[in-house]
């Protein structure tokens, strides 16, 4: 039976909800029980924002310290505040450039999420270009691929043509940062 913990971290404003929404609704779709949970620093724009989510026949919504299988990091401080969730044979994935020098154990991927969704003329995509950076890669390490996040998504933007377009895009050039 699956069972998944992913740790979602991030600042007010980038998305960090969003993309634990799409993921949710994603193992939901494939049959998955999913438990989520969130909580937020400050309440404004800007303030840490963390969220858990569980896939699988979890009791508690809430992942313990060396517990979760995998991070999403939307800034690379983030990885440096939440990384202690990541059990040891975890899986990181960080918005920074090639520059950032930070420090990841196991294994790391790392985006240039900010560059790409301002070089798509879309900086609020950040957090679905990392999404895609996320399904890009491994097979195996995420319970769910590209295109179920796809699906979920015209579900929720279908007839918002523009913006499905966009968000497609957006997690497309994000899997295509793992895939070279």
């Amino acid at each position: 039976m699956l069972e998944q913990q992913i740790i979602i971290s991030g600042v007010g404003g980038q998305g960090v909800l969003f993309i634990t929404r799409l993921l949710a609704e994603a193992a939901i779709q494939k049959g998955h029980s999913v438990l989520t949970a969130e909580t937020h620093g400050m309440a404004q724009r800007g303030g840490t924002v963390i969220s858990h989510l569980k896939v699988g026949p979890f009791t508690s919504p809430m992942i313990r310290p060396a517990q979760a299988d995998g991070l999403l990091a939307l800034k690379a401080d983030n990885f440096l505040q939440h990384g202690m969730y990541l059990k040891n044979s975890g899986w990181t994935v960080v918005n920074g450039s090639a520059n950032a020098v930070i420090e990841i154990p196991g294994t790391a991927y790392r985006a240039d999420a900010d560059a790409v969704a301002c070089k798509l003329g879309a900086p609020r995509s950040v957090n679905l270009v990392l999404l895609g950076a996320a399904l890009g890669m491994k097979a195996d390490s995420l319970f769910c691929s590209i295109e179920d996040i796809r699906t979920v998504l015209t579900g929720r933007f279908g007839n918002k043509k523009d913006l499905l377009k966009a968000s497609h895009q957006a997690l497309e050039k994000g899997f295509e940062t793992q895939r070279h």
